[in-house]
């Protein structure tokens, strides 16, 4: 299925923050961000290559990392759904450029 690695990314950025907030144990959040995350990053390494891999990751750690300020913003649970989303987004244009590329 296409496009299955940029959701999981998405989806882990909110299933992450819901875990610590409805745990109160920021931590037991986190795991579920790491997991995420490697396993997106060991499916686009696999299947795109290095540079996709590493250029995913650092959008995903980007998201987690922005939603912090962008919380104090708009809110906790606006700022979550909006990084996710544009994370998501990010990623699916990775795939697209990556999986061009290797058709070539």
């Amino acid at each position: 299925m296409r496009f299955r690695i940029p959701l999981v990314a998405s989806a882990t950025l909110i299933i992450g923050f819901a875990v610590a907030r409805a745990t109160g144990v920021v931590w037991l959040g986190g795991v579920v961000l790491v997991i995420g995350g490697a396993w997106c990053a060991w499916q686009w390494w696999r299947t795109l290559g290095v540079f996709p891999a590493l250029l995913g990751v650092v959008i995903y750690f980007a998201a987690f990392v922005l939603s912090h300020p962008f919380a104090h913003v708009v809110g906790a649970w606006p700022s979550t759904i909006i990084v996710a989303l544009v994370a998501g987004a990010l990623a699916c244009l990775i795939e697209i450029r990556a999986s061009r590329r290797l058709d070539r």
